[in-house]
């Protein structure tokens, strides 16, 4: 065997996996918007909106992401309603695959946007189950209207602001733009969800997903 030859070998392998590696790295360190890979797993139920920060931040850092303050993309109703595109900074936002998704808020919530099933990745890269697949998980927590505002009106559209795991409804979109409601290619505001429970969201193609930006 030669043994020169091997070494020779094994230090272009070691080479490769340092540059994917940093690559990587690299990509997760400019990242400023993905969809959560799973949810807490209470229903609608986020801790209201500082909870869902927390939990946005919470998987940004453990995907490597340490020095930027990340916002859910929620609205909430009533006296101190807020909406969703008043509180995710104003871009421009990229994957963690380093694909700008959109510019500004405006163009977020404009046809130009670049969300799709493809596009609308986890924090660590990974696709989410749409319509088609073995399991349905394209409804996406917004509580929001086309334009990313909160709704007007008595209806929940945001399960209690974020509070309840059972009564209510959301607002939800879909990240994958097909599937069923009022608006089915909306990424943002597609229907109504049929409840707040895990089991209700996980019944109509959920499963307690949300969006997550970078507003710095």
């Amino acid at each position: 065997m030669n043994t020169n030859l091997s070494s020779k070998r094994w230090l272009m392998v070691a080479f490769a996996l340092l540059l994917a590696t940093a690559h990587q790295t690299s990509t997760q360190s400019e990242m400023t918007f993905f969809l959560t890979g799973k949810g807490p797993g209470n229903g609608a139920n986020l801790g209201g909106l500082a909870g869902a920060d927390q939990y946005c931040q919470m998987v940004a850092e453990a995907a490597g992401s340490s020095n930027r303050t990340w916002h859910a993309y929620l609205s909430t109703t009533g006296q101190d309603g807020v909406n969703a595109r008043d509180r995710i900074g104003s871009g421009p936002w990229h994957n963690a695959n380093g694909v700008q998704v959109a510019s500004s808020v405006a163009d977020l919530h404009s046809d130009n946007n670049k969300l799709s099933k493809e596009n609308s990745i986890s924090a660590t890269g990974e696709s989410i189950s749409g319509r088609g697949d073995d399991v349905n998980r394209h409804d996406i927590l917004t509580g929001s209207q086309l334009d990313g505002t909160a709704a007007s009106g008595s209806d929940d559209t945001t399960c209690a602001n974020w509070t309840s795991n059972g009564a209510g409804s959301a607002l939800v979109g879909h990240h994958d733009r097909q599937g069923g409601g009022d608006n089915p290619t909306a990424w943002n505001a597609a229907h109504g969800s049929r409840g707040c429970s895990q089991e209700d969201l996980i019944g109509t193609g959920g499963d307690g997903l949300f969006y997550c930006f970078a507003i710095n």
